[in-house]
C-alpha cells in the first residue's frame, strides 16, 4: 500500500488585502470548471457583437434587472429545459452567496430569475477553451506510431496509448493549478475590454466610445475575478480598487470611466500573470517529482483546518492507488475537492463540500459526502461514484455507475459509453447534518432524469470533425433493481461522537425498495434454516468454507475487494 503524505503545515500569515496596496488578482475557478455548457446557441464566434443585442433584449424584458427562463429561452432561441439549465448552472457558480438566485428554492428559480449582468458574463465565458495537457516529451515518436487520433472519440481516447499512460501516471503531464490559473488569466486579459464594455453604460450625448461603470456594475466583475491569496479576500471586489473603496452608500453613485477601469484591471492581471509565471518556472527548474509506482500518494491541502472564504485552493487528492483513503469533516469542511488520477482504490470524503471534481480515475469507488454546489466527473473508467449533491455533470466517462441523491437533473455531456445511474445507496452518521448545512433536500432525488447534451465538448482544445457537435451524448441506463445493493461505509473512528443519521435519507423508489425487502427476507430465512439444520462439526466447517469461497469470489467479481484495502496493514 502506498504511503500517504499530507501537507498540513500552517501557511505563512496572509497580508490584509485592504491594507496591502498591491493585492494580487486571481480568476474565479468555478465558472471555468463548473459553469461551461455545450449548448450550441451559447457559443458565440464573436461574443461582443452577439451579446450586446442579446443583453438589450434581456434588459427590455427584465424586472428589477432580473430575467427568468422564459426570457432566456426567447433571447437565446433555446428550449425551456435548456433555459432552466442555464439559470441553475449560473446559480451554482455565482460569486455572491446572498444573490436571490443562489438561495432560491427549485420552484422559485423562474420567478426570481438571474441578474442580466451576471447572465451576460456567464454567456460570455462559454467561449473559453480549456487548457490542454502537456504533450509527451517524445511527441514526434508518438505521432509516428499513432497518427490517426479520433477527436470525436473523446478526450482520453483521442490520445495515443503512450500519451494516455503518461497523463494518467505522471503529474508532470497534467496542467497544474498554476498552469490553469495562468490560462484563465490569459483568457480574461484578452477579453477584459469586451467584458467591461458589456457592463458599462454609455454617457448621454458623448457617443458609444465614452462609457462609465457604476459601483453596482463593477461588483459583477467579481463573477470572474477576485482579490486575495491563500484564503484571504476583501469584503467586496470594489473595496480593493482605488475607484470605489470606502464608497458611502448614502452618497450618489460614483461613475468611473470604463477606460480607467480597463487600464487598471489590465495592470492587475499582468502583475498576477508575472507572479504565476515565476512560480511555474521555479517549479520546472526545481527537482522533478517521482512518478508511477515509486511516487507516494500525495494529498495536497493548504491548511486543512482553515476554511477559505473564497473559492481558491481546492484540496487535491491525487495518485491514490490500491488503497483506502478517508477524510472527514474536520479535514475538508467547506472545501472544494479534486480527486485526480486515482486507481483501484476506495476514497471516502465524508464532509460538507462546496464543489467536487473527480478526474481521470479508474477502477475505484469514490464516496462524496454532501456537495452543496456541484460535482463534476470527467474522463473516468469503471468508477463507482456515490454522491449526495445538488448538481452533477458527467463528461467523457466509460462503464461508470453513479449512485445519486441529486436535487437537479444529472447532466451528461461528451463522449460517454455504458453509463448507469441508480438511487443513493449509503449513509454515514453525519450525512443529514452535512446535507442540511449545504442545502441538499433529501425529498428531491432526480437521479433517473438525466439530461444529455452534445457528444463533443466545445470547450476543450481538440479539433472535432464537422457535424460531430450535432450528435447527442449517450445517456445513462438505470441499474436493474435486482442488481442494486447498499454500500456500507465502515466506522473508521470508533469512540468519536456519532451523528443522528441511521439510514439512507433519500427514499428508495418502490421497485428498489421491494428488492431490498425481498433480499432481507431471503437472508433471514437462510439464517433461520441454518440455525435449525442439525450438522456435524465437519459439515459445518465445509459449509463455512463454501460460504467464504463464494463470498471471496463475489468480492473480486464486483470489485468490492477494494473496500478491504484498509485492512492490509492489520
Amino acid at each position: 500500500m502506498t504511503e500517504e503524505v499530507i501537507d498540513q503545515s500552517p501557511p505563512p500569515p496572509d497580508p490584509d488585502p485592504i491594507q496591502n496596496s498591491n493585492p494580487l488578482i486571481h480568476p474565479r475557478r468555478v465558472p471555468f470548471e463548473h459553469g461551461l455548457l455545450p449548448i450550441p446557441n451559447l457559443l458565440f464566434a464573436d461574443p461582443i457583437q452577439t451579446l450586446a443585442p442579446i443583453k438589450q433584449k434581456l434588459a427590455s424584458s427584465a424586472t428589477n434587472n432580473r430575467v427568468g427562463s422564459p426570457a432566456v429561452s426567447e433571447a437565446l432561441s433555446i428550449s425551456s429545459d435548456h433555459a432552466r439549465l442555464v439559470l441553475e448552472t449560473l446559480a451554482s457558480v455565482l460569486h455572491s452567496e446572498t444573490d436571490p438566485l443562489v438561495v432560491a428554492k427549485p420552484e422559485e428559480v423562474d420567478s426570481i430569475g438571474a441578474d442580466v449582468r451576471d447572465l451576460v458574463l456567464f454567456m460570455y465565458v462559454q467561449s473559453y477553451k480549456k487548457l490542454m495537457p502537456r504533450t509527451h516529451k517524445d511527441s514526434a515518436a508518438v505521432a509516428d506510431v499513432w497518427p490517426s487520433a479520433s477527436a470525436f472519440d473523446g478526450y482520453l481516447s483521442a490520445l495515443s496509448p503512450i500519451q494516455a499512460s503518461s497523463l494518467r501516471n505522471s503529474r508532470r503531464f497534467m496542467p497544474s493549478p498554476a498552469d490553469e490559473e495562468a490560462h484563465q488569466l490569459s483568457y480574461l486579459q484578452k477579453h477584459i475590454a469586451n467584458i467591461i464594455s458589456l457592463l458599462a453604460d454609455p454617457v448621454e450625448g458623448q457617443g458609444d466610445e465614452s462609457s462609465v461603470l457604476s459601483l453596482e456594475s463593477f461588483e459583477h466583475i467579481g463573477f470572474l475575478l477576485h482579490f486575495g491569496d491563500k484564503g484571504s479576500d476583501v469584503p467586496s471586489f470594489s473595496q480593493a480598487t482605488p475607484f470605489f473603496k470606502n464608497s458611502n452608500p448614502d452618497i450618489p453613485a460614483v461613475l468611473v470611466p470604463a477606460s480607467e477601469v480597463h487600464d487598471w484591471l489590465l495592470k492587475k492581471i499582468a502583475s498576477a500573470m508575472e507572479s504565476i509565471s515565476d512560480r511555474i518556472s521555479g517549479k520546472e527548474n526545481g527537482p522533478s517529482n517521482a512518478s508511477g509506482q515509486e511516487a507516494a500518494t500525495v494529498v495536497t491541502c493548504e491548511a486543512l483546518n482553515k476554511v477559505p472564504s473564497n473559492d481558491r485552493g481546492p484540496c487535491i487528492i491525487e495518485g491514490v492507488s490500491k488503497t483506502s483513503l478517508f477524510k472527514q469533516a474536520s479535514d475538508l469542511k467547506g472545501r472544494s475537492v479534486k480527486v485526480a488520477n486515482c486507481h483501484d482504490s476506495v476514497i471516502y470524503l465524508l464532509a460538507p463540500l462546496r464543489y467536487a471534481t473527480v478526474y481521470g480515475c479508474s477502477d475505484s469507488t469514490i464516496v462524496l459526502g454532501a456537495a452543496g454546489k456541484a460535482v463534476r466527473v470527467e474522463h473516468c473508467e469503471r468508477v463507482h461514484v456515490i454522491a449526495a449533491t445538488k448538481r452533477i455533470c458527467i463528461a467523457n466517462c466509460r462503464e461508470c455507475v453513479f449512485y445519486l441523491g441529486v436535487n437537479h437533473r444529472p447532466l451528461i455531456v461528451g463522449d460517454n459509453h455504458k453509463l448507469q445511474v441508480a438511487p443513493y445507496n449509503t449513509f454515514y452518521s453525519h450525512l443529514e447534518e452535512h446535507m442540511t448545512e449545504v442545502g441538499i433536500v433529501p425529498t428531491i432525488n432526480r437521479w433517473n432524469e438525466s439530461l444529455a447534451l452534445g457528444a463533443v465538448d466545445p470547450h476543450d482544445s481538440l479539433s472535432h470533425p464537422t457535424g460531430a457537435s450535432d450528435k447527442q451524448s449517450e445517456s445513462a441506463s438505470c441499474v436493474d433493481p435486482n442488481q442494486f445493493t447498499n454500500f456500507l461505509i465502515p466506522n473508521w473512528f470508533v469512540g468519536e461522537a456519532l451523528g443522528s443519521t441511521k439510514d439512507n435519507p433519500f427514499p428508495l423508489p418502490d421497485a428498489y425498495m421491494a428488492v431490498q425487502q425481498t433480499s432481507l427476507k431471503n437472508l433471514e430465512e437462510t439464517r433461520q434454516s441454518l440455525r435449525e439444520t442439525p450438522l456435524e462439526d465437519n459439515r459445518k466447517r465445509e459449509l463455512t468454507t463454501a460460504f467464504h469461497m463464494h463470498f471471496k469470489d463475489w468480492l473480486y467479481a464486483t470489485g468490492n475487494i477494494r473496500q478491504l484495502y484498509c485492512l492490509q496493514g492489520d
